[in-house]
């Protein structure tokens, strides 16, 4: 009896445990591309002129893409493929190697970035070269919002 109510308890506890982890990995990666979002909003800010030059800003918006490439591709477990209002599409599971090609050359395009940007000539440049990574996975790999 006491290991009968052992074993199902421990099974409760695991149920739980992998529907916390796929509600963390969603949550996680939504967190994760929201600070992108931010960043990339601030970084358009800036290019367009609508925000005046600032080199912390301007690597600060690098950094947090490197930091995002590194971070994207272990967030896309099997078990997280539904729920937590994803908007991640089955071809990413599908298509793992390119998605994390992707994210790859997201990363090494960003420390490059990181590494060139000097004024606002160079940040605008980057900045327009990085971010192109982006419609790859967007168009490919993300449902559209209705």
């Amino acid at each position: 009896m006491i290991f009968r109510t052992a074993i199902v308890a421990v099974s409760v506890a695991l149920g739980a445990y992998a529907a916390v982890a796929q509600v963390d990995a969603i949550a996680t990666r939504k967190q994760v591309m929201k600070g992108v979002g931010d960043q990339t909003k601030a970084g358009g800010g800036m290019a367009k002129g609508e925000a005046s030059y600032d080199q912390v800003k301007a690597q600060a918006i690098f950094t947090t893409y490197v930091e995002a490439a590194e971070k994207m591709p272990s967030l896309f477990p099997d078990n997280s493929k539904t729920g937590g209002e994803t908007a991640a599409l089955p071809a990413i599971w599908e298509k793992m190697d390119d998605v994390k090609a992707k994210f790859v050359k997201f990363g090494a395009d960003s420390k490059a970035a990181l590494a060139s940007i000097k004024d606002l000539d160079s940040f605008k440049a980057a900045f327009s070269a990085v971010t192109k990574n982006c419609g790859g996975c967007h168009e490919n790999y993300r449902a559209k919002k209705s």
